[in-house]
């Protein structure tokens, strides 16, 4: 797995984004550098995945924790006028232990795209969250039978929060904090960007939904409006435009009305996680 995170950086001309810490003088040497290889692992890994972010610097705010079950217990991004990432990180997690774990990934795949409304946080959530295993596919951190396991599970997760939180998904994603129905948030938007995946690889195999996210990172991301009704729109309208296509728009009026949850086969994430690879690292994949 190392090896594989380790080849990939070498394969990278572009430098990564600078962290900025915060807080992590609270920690002893060993500590500190033990922190900032993974998370310097982890932006690499992530703009060689997604591409570079539209940002030059990175915020990083840490807080050691002593009493968890988990190597990175709480995670969320800082919107401002630079966004940054807050990271609640257990005192005793090995290294590997916090290259394992999810929550850097998916806060960092925040980051690549703009503040959306409450009504639209399924989107949000749905991608980061897609984006977290693809990373970590990417990555070498997971592999593709572990990739599907994963996405299968939160389906099912998903599905089975959608029967307990009933409502258009808009109407339950706005107040999703008091009905905690963060299973079907996150799961909805997920399979919103496994359809988007696999409606792009049907129009043209060549286009990715990462392809689009690195060109709207240099195109539109440094502008695209932040926290309003119409930013999930603005974007998903963006990501039609350099796909040439309708796919996102026609998929969102659909989604945000829905009081079901979508039925995606093993085979089709499967290949949702495949179409997003280059064909070394899918051979690599299929040795694993």
């Amino acid at each position: 797995m190392r090896g594989l995170i380790a080849a990939l950086l070498l394969c990278s001309n572009a430098f990564a984004t600078e962290l900025v810490y915060q807080g992590i003088q609270t920690l002893d040497d060993k500590r500190q550098a033990i922190v900032k290889d993974w998370l310097s692992q982890g932006i690499k890994v992530t703009e060689q995945t997604l591409g570079p972010l539209a940002q030059s610097h990175l915020p990083v705010k840490l807080k050691s924790v002593y009493l968890s079950s988990e190597p990175v217990p709480w995670g969320a991004v800082n919107r401002a006028e630079v966004d940054g990432i807050e990271l609640h990180v257990s005192q005793f997690a090995t290294q590997q232990q916090l290259i394992s774990d999810w929550t850097l990934y998916h806060e960092l795949a925040h980051l690549y795209h703009p503040l959306l409304d409450y009504p639209d946080f399924w989107l949000a959530e749905g991608l980061a969250t897609y984006l977290q295993n693809v990373i970590m596919l990417h990555g070498g951190v997971i592999n593709a039978d572990e990739y599907v396991q994963r996405i299968m599970a939160g389906l099912e997760r998903g599905r089975l929060g959608t029967w307990e939180t009933p409502g258009p998904l808009a109407r339950v994603s706005e107040d999703m904090w008091r009905l905690r129905a963060h299973a079907r948030v996150y799961w909805s938007g997920t399979a919103f960007f496994i359809e988007a995946e696999l409606a792009l690889r049907q129009k043209d195999p060549a286009l990715t939904l990462i392809s689009l996210l690195k060109r709207y990172q240099a195109c539109c991301r440094a502008k695209a409006s932040e926290g309003q009704a119409h930013s999930a729109k603005e974007f998903l309208s963006q990501l039609d435009k350099l796909s040439r296509s309708s796919i996102f728009s026609n998929l969102y009026h659909s989604y945000k009305l829905r009081q079901d949850f979508p039925r995606l086969s093993k085979q089709a994430v499967r290949l949702s996680g495949l179409h997003m690879m280059t064909g070394g690292h899918r051979e690599l994949l299929r040795q694993k």
